[in-house]
């Protein structure tokens, strides 16, 4: 997509962007001259993100699990004023189970990562952000074409698509949105697939229209867009690949 640059002003935070789809956007903005927060809840990993961008002064890592709504509180204390906020966070665990086997300790996982995190990102997260700013979810395809053992976080994907509707209500001029991927080649495959990982997104890739799976670099424009267009709002973005056609 085409958007354009920004000023060094700009202060993003990136919830999940320590890998995969955050990563990628990370690595854009910080392109762009943008100021970047990442956060998650493993400092290693954070470390092991930073240090891979070659450790620029732009960007800053802070320890938070958006599933503790004390934490959340301290993380935007840490953050001071920002522009955007995009979470790319989830916790499947063990969900991907059929009914049978379903854990609902690990179902809640999802519930706290997928829904009541960005629910508290967004209750600490609105007074630090700038009138013009925006807040960005992720959700997924799986809202739209569930399958077996992913009732869990098709659930959460769709409710999220209900959550940026009422947000962006109640928190106008603030611009709330979120993008739907399909399937992306990232670590949360091996989750999912295990071993069968590259069989598997292959198979989905010769069935796709675009004939291939998404990358993460695809999903980072898609949020980019979200973010610099301040005439969308309340709307999920759809960064699939053609999979609701099929």
């Amino acid at each position: 997509m085409n958007t354009p640059t920004v000023s060094i002003a700009e202060h993003v935070l990136v919830v999940g962007g320590s890998s995969g789809m955050g990563l990628a956007l990370t690595t854009q903005l910080l392109s762009e001259g943008a100021e970047v927060t990442i956060a998650g809840r493993s400092r290693a990993k954070l470390d092991e993100a930073k240090s891979s961008l070659g450790n620029p002064p732009a960007l800053r890592t802070a320890v938070a699990d958006i599933a503790r709504e004390d934490e959340v509180s301290r993380l935007f204390a840490h953050t001071g004023r920002l522009d955007h906020i995009v979470s790319t966070a989830a916790d499947i665990g063990a969900s991907y189970r059929l009914l049978p086997e379903l854990d609902i300790a690990e179902a809640r996982k999802v519930v706290d990562s997928k829904f009541f995190g960005p629910l508290l990102l967004a209750k600490h997260g609105v007074p630090m952000l700038s009138k013009k700013g925006s807040i960005t979810f992720t959700s997924g395809i799986n809202a739209y074409r569930p399958a077996a053992r992913g009732s869990v976080t098709a659930a959460m994907n769709g409710a999220l698509a209900s959550l940026v509707r009422a947000l962006a209500v109640e928190l106008g001029p603030i611009r709330v949105n979120a993008v739907s991927p399909g399937w992306v080649d990232t670590p949360i495959w091996l989750h999912v697939a295990g071993d069968a990982k590259a069989a598997t997104l292959d198979a989905m890739a010769a069935r796709l229209p675009v004939g291939r799976i998404g990358r993460p670099e695809d999903i980072a424009d898609a949020i980019r867009f979200l973010m610099r267009n301040g005439f969308v709002t309340g709307t999920v973005l759809h960064a699939e690949g053609g999979h609701r056609l099929i």
